[in-house]
């Protein structure tokens, strides 16, 4: 998949790694079929070909939204579509990436944040 990264990720470790995994990403759609978010919602941005699409575009400069975020909160980070990916995308280590760069740039509602850090602390 061709990138164009924003100025702000082009030159970091995190752009450059998911940079890389993007481009050998040619969405196919097999993951869809083991993904477990997709198989339960149906909706394309609950599936790896739809987050990383999200993924792109934010690294790409578009502003994520809470919608973004929820879409990658979804993901249970199995990694069940990583094992019939013919190109060998590492979506696991993209998600992670992804995921950081969303949580800095949208704030979530001080209750969530309270619930989401506990639960990490537990």
């Amino acid at each position: 998949m061709q990138t164009a990264l924003a100025p702000e990720y082009r030159d970091t470790d995190a752009g450059r790694e998911a940079e890389a995994i993007l481009r050998k990403c040619v969405h196919c759609g097999f993951c869809t079929a083991t993904c477990p978010t997709y198989q339960l919602l149906g909706d394309e941005l609950d599936g790896p070909r739809g987050r990383i699409y999200l993924i792109k575009q934010v690294l790409e400069g578009e502003q994520p939204t809470r919608t973004t975020q929820l879409h990658l909160d979804r993901c249970l980070t199995c990694r069940n579509c990583e094992t019939t990916c013919p190109s060998g995308v590492q979506y696991g280590h993209l998600i992670d990436i992804g995921r950081q760069v969303v949580e800095a740039k949208v704030p979530r509602p001080p209750a969530e944040a309270r619930k989401r850090r506990l639960l990490k602390e537990g």
